[in-house]
C-alpha cells in the first residue's frame, strides 16, 4: 500500500472519480495548467482536457456561481477557492443559493457540489491566506463542513463528499499537505460523513480536535506523564458533528479539552463545550477547557505560531483538567 502525502491522496481521490463519472469536473484559478497554488490537482488538465479542468478567471463568485449552475444542470462540479480567506466573496452564491435550493424547490433541485478549499496557518503565508472560518460556514442550514486531517481520511471523505446529492465544503489544512505521509488504500472508498474518529483511547480527559491541531494534540500527548490517559478524538466532519462519540468519550473520562486554530469567540469550540455541559453535566470532573486561536487577526509569519494552538499550550490544558 503506497504512502501518500495529503496533496497526494487528494489527487489521487479527484482522478480516480473524474475517470469513474464524466459529470465529475474542476474548476478554479489556476487549477488546470499550473495544477493549483499548492499542485492539488497537478496533470489532472493533461489527462481530462481543459473542458473537465477548467482554469477560471479570477472571480471567486463566479467560480461559485458557475458551479451552482453546473450542480443545477447535472454536472459534479469541484470548485477550488485558493485560500480560505478568498471565500467572502463567493459567499453570497454559497449560503443564500447552494446551500438553499433543496430547501427552497422543496426537494425539486440538489446541489451536488464540493468545494476544496485550502484552510488553517502554519505556513508562514499573508493575510487572508491563514484564516480558520469553520463556523461561519457551520452555522449555515444546507452545507456540510469537513475538515479531514490525514491523506487516507481526506481520499475517502473527498470520494464520500463528491458523490453527496448536497453542497459539501471541503477544508484542506495546508500545514498538513506534505508534512505527513502514510498508507492509503489505492482502489476507491468512501468514509461516511458525520463520524468521528477515535485516533488514541483513554480513561483520564477526553481531547477534541480537527484538521491540523490534530498533529500538535498526538505531540502534546507525548509531554503528559506517562500514567496520563488521554482519548484523542479528530472530528473530521464539522457539520454534521458527531456529538455521540464526544458524549461516550467524555462521560467516560469526565474531563474535556478542545482544540482548535479558530478564534475561541462564538466558534464550534464554544458549540461543543455548550453541548458537553448539557449531555455530560453529571459525569464531569472539572471544567471543559478550550485551546484556540486568539480573538485578533491572524499575525504574519513572525508571530504566526504563537498564535496557533501548540502542544505546549494543549498539555497545560490537559493537566489543568486533571488538577482540578
Amino acid at each position: 500500500m503506497p504512502q501518500l502525502t495529503l496533496v497526494q491522496a487528494i489527487n489521487q481521490a479527484l482522478d480516480q472519480e473524474m475517470a469513474a463519472d464524466p459529470r465529475v469536473m474542476c474548476l478554479g484559478e489556476d487549477v488546470g495548467l499550473n495544477g493549483g497554488v499548492f499542485r492539488v490537482t497537478e496533470g489532472l488538465q493533461k489527462k481530462y482536457g481543459p473542458e473537465r479542468v477548467v482554469d477560471s478567471p479570477l472571480s471567486e463568485s463566479g467560480i461559485m456561481g458557475s458551479s451552482i449552475g453546473l450542480a443545477m444542470n447535472g454536472m459534479r462540479p469541484i470548485p477550488e477557492i485558493q485560500f480560505e480567506g478568498f471565500m467572502g466573496p463567493a459567499f453570497d452564491q454559497l449560503v443564500n443559493h447552494a446551500a438553499r435550493f433543496r430547501n427552497r424547490t422543496r426537494g425539486g433541485i440538489t446541489i451536488p457540489l464540493t468545494i476544496r478549499v485550502p484552510w488553517g496557518g502554519g505556513i508562514h503565508a499573508p493575510e487572508f491566506h491563514s484564516d480558520s472560518p469553520e463556523a461561519i460556514y457551520i452555522h449555515s442550514p444546507g452545507l456540510k463542513v469537513i475538515c479531514a486531517s490525514t491523506p487516507a481520511d481526506a481520499k475517502g471523505l473527498l470520494l464520500a463528499a463528491i458523490r453527496d446529492p448536497d453542497p459539501v465544503l471541503f477544508f484542506e489544512p495546508k500545514r498538513v499537505y506534505r508534512s505527513y505521509r502514510e498508507e492509503v488504500p489505492e482502489e476507491p472508498y468512501t468514509i461516511e460523513i458525520g463520524k468521528a474518529k477515535i485516533v488514541s483511547e483513554g480513561s483520564d480527559c477526553t481531547v477534541v480536535t480537527w484538521g491540523a491541531s490534530v498533529f500538535q494534540c498526538l505531540a502534546a500527548l507525548d509531554k503528559l506523564p506517562e500514567d496520563v490517559s488521554v482519548e484523542l478524538i479528530d472530528l473530521r466532519t464539522l457539520h454534521p458533528f458527531d456529538l455521540d462519540t464526544i458524549v461516550n468519550s467524555v462521560q467516560k473520562t469526565g474531563r474535556c479539552v478542545i482544540v482548535q486554530e479558530a478564534p475561541s469567540l462564538c466558534s464550534l469550540a464554544s458549540e461543543l463545550s455548550s453541548l458537553i455541559q448539557e449531555h455530560c453535566f453529571l459525569s464531569l470532573q472539572a471544567p471543559v477547557q478550550r485551546v484556540t486561536g486568539f480573538d485578533t487577526i491572524m499575525p504574519y509569519a513572525k508571530l504566526e505560531l504563537d498564535y496557533l494552538p501548540d502542544a505546549k499550550r494543549v498539555a497545560g490544558a490537559v493537566e489543568a483538567v486533571l488538577a482540578y
